[in-house]
């Protein structure tokens, strides 16, 4: 976001660096409005990233396949365009995440391993499918975000129509569940093994993993999404975020998402937490009001932590840990089970535990869940009296 500074000069900039934006006439301008587009939503890079994503991967379906432009596209491309989205040519998927764009001798290049399309390998084998599959949440990124997309384009006067939301009407992509998703979260026993693992890296090494054991105390103690514990535009986690009230009681003020402040209750299990941490730090056990100590800091350097890849890198090294010592312990299927674990199911984890022993209301506050159907999600009782009536089920009926 950064780099691109006015819109208008960055496609003149643009224009003059790719043959396509000259040789398509009206290219420049799905560019030109694209960016503008993009530049709305500059105030969250995780939003940013997820828009530019869907958006790239249109145009250039619609420059590069389709040799067309936006203004010219119909219900019915859009159609072809899904079906492409669920089986990219080899060409457009890559095996590994890579970064958008890298630095070449002091410049910011495109990086050429990137692909629009990423298969995963599977975290037990390590080997990728023989073919790729888009899942049922990136389809629903793609109706989301184009129909975003395409309602700006019509207010902008660009577009006649919004040919996506022509789809989503009857949409034959999608699949509507008639029950209720299982939240995805690991085990008692898992996180017991997480957290003593944890523990146990923090006496081994304690300047580089008592953060660790700091960062999932907050992920698992206070549901924070991995956003909410880095810097970015919108606003940067300090340790003077951690305040009391008149009560004496701890508080958490966090900026969420919508850009949406909150504040989340502090256990005492998580203020002898982060006492710990600070202690490690060599500051004073508690942080003092308006304190502007970074709330994770860099192991290298000075300052806050601003990408989210790290923090997801910590937690998997945390997991990859652990799991080898279920596996080593002969429990090899909870190994299994954690080894497909990501970031978020820590939050899924806490809110799951939390939601059995504390009023709903208090959990959606601390959640920052728009509503209390989300949170409703995390109560699991109604499938458990549902599986016990019918666990007794017999497959050869009774006589009378």
């Amino acid at each position: 976001m950064d780099h691109i500074g006015n819109p208008l000069n960055y496609t003149r900039a643009m224009v003059q660096a790719l043959p396509t934006l000259q040789s398509l006439p009206g290219s420049s301008d799905d560019f030109l409005h694209s960016l503008t587009f993009l530049l709305s939503y500059n105030g969250s890079s995780a939003t940013f990233n997820s828009y530019r994503r869907e958006v790239e991967r249109l145009l250039q379906w619609t420059w590069f396949v389709e040799q067309t432009t936006l203004p010219q596209l119909r219900r019915q491309q859009l159609e072809e365009y899904v079906h492409f989205c669920q089986s990219p040519p080899p060409a457009w998927i890559g095996q590994k995440q890579v970064a958008r764009f890298k630095v070449h001798q002091g410049q910011r290049v495109a990086n050429g391993d990137w692909r629009p399309f990423v298969t995963q390998a599977d975290k037990i084998t390590g080997e990728h499918p023989s073919q790729f599959a888009l899942s049922q949440k990136s389809l629903q990124s793609i109706f989301s975000v184009l129909s975003t997309y395409f309602n700006y384009l019509l207010q902008e006067d660009y577009l006649e129509i919004n040919p996506i939301s022509l789809i989503r009407q009857k949409s034959k992509f999608i699949q509507r569940h008639a029950y209720k998703e299982p939240i995805r979260r690991i085990s008692n026993l898992q996180w017991d093994y997480v957290l003593e693992t944890v523990e146990q890296l923090a006496e081994q090494n304690p300047t580089e993993h008592e953060r660790s054991l700091f960062v999932m105390h907050c992920l698992y103690g206070m549901y924070l999404r991995i956003s909410e514990l880095v810097a970015d535009e919108r606003s940067t986690p300090t340790m003077g975020d951690f305040h009391a009230d008149l009560d004496g009681n701890w508080w958490l003020r966090v900026i969420g998402k919508g850009n949406k402040a909150r504040l989340i209750t502090v256990s005492d299990d998580m203020l002898a937490s982060l006492k710990r941490y600070r202690l490690h730090l060599g500051l004073p056990a508690l942080p003092h009001a308006g304190e502007q100590t970074p709330l994770v800091t860099k192991l290298r350097g000075r300052g806050p932590v601003t990408s989210t890849r790290q923090i997801r890198n910590l937690v998997q090294h945390c997991f990859d840990s652990a799991y080898q010592r279920m596996a080593a312990g002969g429990l090899q299927q909870d190994a299994n089970e954690l080894r497909v674990a990501t970031v978020h199911w820590l939050r899924h984890t806490g809110i799951s535990e939390d939601v059995r022993v504390r009023p709903k209301e208090h959990v959606k506050e601390d959640a920052g869940h728009a509503s209390m159907a989300t949170t409703d999600r995390y109560i699991d009782t109604e499938l458990r009296e549902r599986h016990a009536s019918a666990r007794h089920k017999r497959l050869r009926p009774d006589y009378d």
